[in-house]
């Protein structure tokens, strides 16, 4: 089984990964990684501000890596903010049938009422170094975006509306 976990920053799709990493033993692999080893190496002159830029670049990798792994029959967790939400149209039906598709977001009230708990809890997994460009504003705005794009798709989507463990521990469950 592909598990692919998208969302808006500071979701937790990291913490998602891990949590399935540490109960269903299945390795995962984060775009942001591979952004950044393509970033670091010099392979593009692209800055992690250039997010859609970055989509663009990261998808057809990101895609064919799962190819890989469903031909191969092995299990993997893909997360990361660089999955377009018209990502099926590059997979067959065979493929389809293993990926499970996964989309976090907040709502502007969740966020309006923990927003010192989500900057707080924003370096769980990942360190993340310049997190003081990060407002109320732009974590609506994007959160919006996703939710949108997952109802202009019809993807699923999995809201946190009150309280993020309970939301992360039943998907979790509801996975197993």
């Amino acid at each position: 089984m592909i598990i692919l976990i998208t969302g808006a920053t500071h979701t937790g799709k990291t913490v998602l990964a891990q949590k399935m990493l540490e109960k269903m033993h299945y390795p995962y692999l984060s775009i942001d990684h591979l952004k950044m080893g393509l970033i670091r190496s010099g392979q593009t002159n692209l800055t992690p501000m250039d997010e859609d830029k970055l989509t663009f670049i990261l998808w057809p990798i990101v895609c064919e890596m799962i190819k890989t792994a469903i031909e191969n029959k092995q299990n993997l967790i893909v997360e990361g903010c660089y999955v377009p939400f018209d990502w099926q149209k590059d997979f067959d039906e065979i493929y389809l049938s293993t990926i499970r598709f996964i989309c976090l977001a907040m709502t502007e009230e969740y966020i309006d009422s923990h927003f010192e708990d989500i900057i707080k809890h924003g370096s769980v997994i990942e360190n993340r170094i310049k997190d003081l460009n990060c407002h109320k504003e732009l974590l609506k705005r994007d959160n919006r975006f996703f939710i949108e794009g997952c109802l202009k798709y019809n993807l699923p989507l999995y809201l946190i509306k009150e309280d993020y463990k309970s939301t992360i521990n039943d998907l979790i469950d509801n996975l197993v």
